[in-house]
């Protein structure tokens, strides 16, 4: 029992002998890291005046010069340490001891903080001929061929960074818009998808994301992704630009116009994007036939862009379409209110006939051949009509086809009617022919003595 005893005593002895000597290893312990701190301060600080002494000696002393770059560069004080590294880069030739890598790529890193470019260029390119599977300089090397459009380059440099560091979102970005500048989609849109799952606020790499998609034809996808970016403030009108336009393709003309003007309605939108966003809204307008709306666009553009495309065309043009209902029919209005019009056009041509419409023959939804009876009280005869919607020049190949339609159906008589005008050709095949030519100005004195209102017409 008193074995037992003297053996607990010992156990106890040993154990608050051994955390005594804990804490005083750990007072020590923090001494000790305290006096370590202050060495290391007061380390650096004689460094830079051991350093600073020397090169007031001799201002190319390399080993004062390398420790006052090292303590530049690691604390990011870019403006010295790029003076310091710059000195060094002139030494290199002269002194092979010195690492020549190490001092570029730090010359040229400095260099890119500071925003010296060609300087950063220039720092990189002798780096990376020294050792070229550093990630740092192929990434930043890869960033810079991109903002000079070496696209190609720019990929090499990028895809080896990539291989040391698959997971750096940046490298993946830049990777992507460079394929993505190359046209090379599939490409692009792989990489950038990766990208944005890293970053997901990375509204640029999703905006490129959507033109991919519409340059691969998979509209749907653009247009979730250009609708999302809709009110962004700055990416927010090309979007809808972009929106507008497919809708526009697809003739959604009411989803278009939904896009082109929540695209107006932004702030600060550059000029070029502006007024592409009127014009088309103006195009959309004009296929749902609200040309009074088209034009508020038009003339809206006309007055800072007298010369955009062909708006001062499309007002002339839409300006006489909007005081003249029916002309709008005839050349903007569905094929069957096309007809109507010129049936009611054919029925009053000859005052105080009989007139019987015996046949209606459309081709497309480029003309119509009407044939008829015409009874007066002087003469009775076939007369058939063509009216053609076109707006330009009618060449004599058009008039050519209606001569050989008035042959077959043994017509005494026809009338070609158009929109535009007719070459010098047409008119002169028609001289000896039975065939009166109608052109716009022609058009529209008919026109004026039709209701333009729908009325029941029969065969």
């Amino acid at each position: 029992m008193i074995g037992i005893v003297s053996v607990l005593l010992v156990i106890i002895l040993l154990v608050s002998v051994l955390l005594i000597a804990l804490a005083i290893s750990g007072r020590k312990t923090a001494k000790t890291g305290d006096t370590k701190r202050k060495k290391r301060n007061k380390s650096r600080e004689s460094l830079i005046r051991d350093a600073t002494k020397r090169l007031a000696q001799n201002p190319k002393d390399p080993e004062a010069l390398l420790t006052l770059g090292d303590l530049y560069y690691q604390d990011q004080v870019w403006d010295k340490a790029y003076k310091t590294y710059e000195t060094l880069v002139e030494l290199c030739g002269t002194n092979p001891e010195l690492n020549e890598f190490e001092i570029n790529m730090r010359f040229g890193m400095a260099a890119l903080k500071l925003n010296l470019v060609e300087d950063a260029y220039k720092g990189l390119v002798i780096a990376r001929s020294l050792q070229q599977n550093n990630f740092e300089v192929n990434y930043n090397l890869g960033v810079l061929e991109f903002q000079k459009k070496n696209y190609e380059k720019a990929v090499q440099l990028l895809q080896q960074a990539r291989t040391q560091d698959p997971e750096h979102a940046l490298t993946l970005r830049y990777l992507g818009h460079c394929y993505f500048k190359l046209h090379k989609y599939r490409e692009s849109l792989v990489i950038l998808r990766k990208a944005v799952d890293l970053v997901p606020d990375d509204k640029e790499s999703i905006y490129a994301m959507g033109e991919c998609y519409y340059e691969l034809g998979q509209a749907e996808q653009a247009i979730k992704i250009f609708t999302h970016l809709r009110p962004d403030p700055v990416l927010g009108p090309s979007a809808c630009l972009f929106a507008g336009t497919i809708h526009l393709n697809q003739h959604q003309f009411t989803k278009a116009i939904m896009d082109f003007e929540i695209g107006l309605k932004h702030e600060n939108i550059k000029n070029e994007i502006q007024v592409e966003l009127k014009y088309r809204l103006a195009m959309a307008y004009l296929r749902q036939q609200e040309i009074g709306r088209a034009l508020s666009y038009l003339k809206d553009i006309q007055v800072t862009n007298p010369n955009y495309k062909d708006v001062p065309t499309l007002i002339g043009k839409y300006q006489e379409l909007n005081s003249n209902k029916n002309l709008q029919i005839y050349l903007m209005a569905s094929t069957g209110d096309f007809v109507t019009l010129c049936r009611k056009v054919v029925l009053s041509f000859f005052p105080k006939a009989k007139v019987k419409i015996t046949n209606i023959s459309v081709n497309k939804n480029e003309w119509v051949d009407i044939l008829t009876d015409v009874d007066t009280p002087k003469w009775a005869d076939v007369v058939m009509f063509r009216f053609i919607r076109s707006i330009g020049s009618v060449g004599e190949l058009i008039v050519r086809d209606f001569h050989a339609q008035l042959k077959d159906v043994k017509a005494g008589k026809g009338y070609c009617i158009t929109a535009g005008t007719f070459t010098d050709e047409a008119k002169k095949f028609v001289e000896a022919r039975l065939i009166d030519l109608y052109d716009k100005d022609k058009l529209g004195g008919l026109l004026k003595g039709v209701d333009a209102t729908t009325t029941q017409l029969e065969i």
